[in-house]
């Protein structure tokens, strides 16, 4: 019950709304939230794009569609969310610049729920921290992503750093064959065994 109230905090915050009326896409906050306190899996990213925005469910996307390839889950497994925790950085699309590029999220959103939302999720055993500002807060201090991503071993079993998913990250996962062959099959590995 204690996680459904904060579910229904974040979905009514507003904290940002001025922000993004000010950017170049003017639009609403809309927080998507996705956990339950059972979930045992955390996929912890960075923030909604424009079509999680505009559905309201996280990873509705190409990039959800990848990310479901690499843990080898389907659909309905992945939005389980009471196995599968879905937690970003920014909880709402940050919108884009004039350049039709990506905002980062606002830090206010993590400084604002994120802990209490970690708290909300006592039995999570497996985090997957995507992209930078997710390893940073899970595994603390500032190190590039794709080095980040090289030592997974170093935080496996219970942290696997992971690029994106996004097309943009298309040619680093052919320059680095080693995150399919090697990283992959033990990530698919362990979210097998945390599936009920």
């Amino acid at each position: 019950m204690q996680a459904e109230k904060l579910g229904d905090e974040i979905r009514a915050c507003r904290i940002c709304a001025d922000r993004f009326a000010a950017t170049h896409t003017q639009h609403q906050p809309r927080p998507v939230v996705w956990f339950a306190p059972s979930a045992r899996i955390l996929i912890a990213g960075q923030a909604p794009g424009l079509r999680v925005h505009k559905s309201g469910r996280p990873f509705t996307d190409p990039s959800g569609d990848r990310l479901r390839h690499w843990l080898g889950l389907g659909e309905a497994e992945f939005y389980d969310r009471e196995q599968v925790a879905i937690v970003p950085m920014g909880f709402c699309f940050p919108g884009y610049n004039a350049q039709n590029a990506d905002l980062p999220p606002p830090p206010i959103c993590a400084a604002t729920w994120r802990n209490r939302v970690m708290i909300s999720l006592p039995n999570v055993a497996l985090t997957l921290a995507i992209g930078g500002p997710a390893q940073a807060f899970h595994l603390g201090g500032k190190m590039p992503v794709g080095q980040r991503v090289a030592a997974w071993r170093d935080h496996a079993p219970r942290v696997f750093p992971l690029p994106h998913p996004s097309w943009r990250n298309t040619g680093w996962l052919k320059r680095n064959p080693w995150f399919e062959a090697e990283l992959l099959p033990v990530l698919r590995g362990r979210v097998k065994e945390l599936m009920k």
